[in-house]
């Protein structure tokens, strides 16, 4: 099933002077926040691939290890002004095809978290432009964590997505579950679903069906187009891949990474770090998803030390990184959490509630930084955007995969601290006792399975 492979560089254009060529580099991965990096790649690794987690665009002169296949570059393109995003996930694109990566991948959030002028259509199309790639895939589902794509609609955890918690996100509610309509007011080109009768029967008949497709959405082979196949089970995203992981520029959620990097990686093998680590934690939990919420409760059930931010602590400043290191700092692991009920959520929309997001951000991020500064090792931070501000703060740059806690949240060791030890989730990620779970897989000498 071929499509167009036209070379990203012209030809005599020399890679940038700035970035140093990785002698492995297959992949190369943009992520829209940082656990949806994280969750990437730790799919990556778990199919094989050496894999190296990046919170930002590298600095000028920093190169791969030799030995890393794949590259996650983490932005905050998600919900970014969609100019800067574009702009950001452009600039991503120029350092990995600098370091010699040959695929792509852009990693969006499998609940595909994004307004009608949200950044996911226009970041595709950017891309794609720039690879001069004839068509993509859209391709957002992740069976591990109960999202799937069954005739073109996203469901999460047996519901419509617009009928899922996320229709009440206080800065991306969805309320539309048709892929190809949530593309439709962002995306600039035509869409094709592929049910599970055309993925699964006769190549030839799904072939001829891609072949009219394509002529109409790109007559004369100009023009671009999105594909958008069923994905319910793992063995949907193998066929998935069997069929389109020659494409050189693949889009959506990880539930489709471990088999891309098992047909990719060129090596049998890949090492595992080791992820404990000695010395205290803190959990920090920005995220108002009932997952997160539900796991707040649990880890306060067991009698932990926990401290709730309240709307008027934080506007108001009483509730900033020193006054809350005084009151839980003693603690071996103490939560400190932002939460808010639906109703309270749909109240703080627009201004009010990005205002509150990022000072809530803003605070827990300086609290890490206090607590690590302080002689804490194991951070636990719940939230995309919360995760971001995060790995901002402490300014690390490069990470090492370590094992999942849940799928799409792995341990991610920094190269340069290795001595701590980070666990990042997506808001609706993880089992009800993540945290616990979290901090038994981190603490040294508790390990109950080879971890090292």
């Amino acid at each position: 099933m071929q499509v167009s492979r036209r070379k990203a560089y012209k030809d005599g254009e020399a890679p940038s002077e700035n970035v140093r060529r990785s002698s492995g580099l297959l992949l190369g991965c943009i992520a829209d926040d940082f656990t949806g990096g994280s969750d990437a790649a730790s799919f990556l690794a778990a199919g094989g691939m050496n894999t190296i987690l990046l919170s930002r665009i590298p600095d000028p002169g920093f190169r791969l290890p030799d030995d890393v296949e794949a590259a996650v570059i983490t932005l905050k393109s998600r919900t970014q002004e969609t100019e800067q995003a574009v702009r950001d996930s452009l600039l991503a694109m120029d350092w990995l095809q600098n370091a010699g990566a040959s695929h792509f991948y852009i990693k969006y959030c499998s609940t595909f978290d994004s307004t009608p002028k949200g950044n996911i259509g226009p970041v595709v199309d950017a891309v794609l432009e720039k690879l001069e790639e004839e068509g993509t895939l859209l391709c957002p589902a992740l069976p591990a964590n109960g999202r799937i794509v069954r005739d073109g609609i996203l469901y999460v955890k047996g519901l419509p997505l617009s009928d899922s918690p996320m229709k009440d996100h206080p800065l991306t509610p969805m309320w539309e579950s048709r892929i190809r309509l949530l593309m439709k007011p962002q995306g600039k080109y035509d869409a094709l679903e592929i049910g599970l009768d055309a993925l699964h029967g006769p190549k030839k008949e799904l072939e001829a069906q891609l072949l009219s497709f394509r002529k109409k959405a790109a007559p004369e082979g100009k023009g671009h187009w999105y594909l958008i196949p069923d994905h319910t089970d793992d063995t949907d995203g193998a066929r998935i891949v069997s069929l389109f992981g020659h494409m050189r520029l693949l889009t959506g959620g990880s539930g489709i990474l471990t088999q891309l990097a098992r047909r990719l990686r060129t090596k049998n093998t890949t090492t595992v770090p080791c992820c404990e680590a000695e010395g205290p934690a803190l959990i920090v939990a920005g995220s108002c998803s009932t997952a997160t919420h539900a796991q707040t409760l649990w880890y306060e059930a067991q009698g932990a030390l926990s401290l709730r931010l309240t709307d008027d602590g934080i506007l108001s400043g009483k509730q900033n990184a020193l006054s809350i290191w005084s009151r839980v700092g003693k603690d071996a692991a103490p939560l400190v959490y932002a939460y808010d009920s639906p109703e309270g959520l749909g109240k703080k929309r627009g201004k009010t509630g990005r205002l509150l997001a990022s000072e809530i951000e803003s605070v827990l991020a300086q609290t890490a930084v206090m607590a690590r500064d302080h002689g804490v090792t194991r951070i636990i931070a719940a939230g995309g955007e919360t995760s971001g501000a995060v790995t901002k703060a402490l300014g690390y740059q490069a990470y090492r995969i370590g094992v999942s806690v849940a799928p799409g949240v792995p341990v991610l060791i920094p190269l340069e601290n290795p001595r701590m030890r980070l666990i990042l989730k997506s808001g609706n990620f993880g089992q009800e006792d993540f945290f616990a779970r979290a901090l038994e897989i981190t603490a040294l000498g508790m390990s109950n399975s080879r971890r090292c």
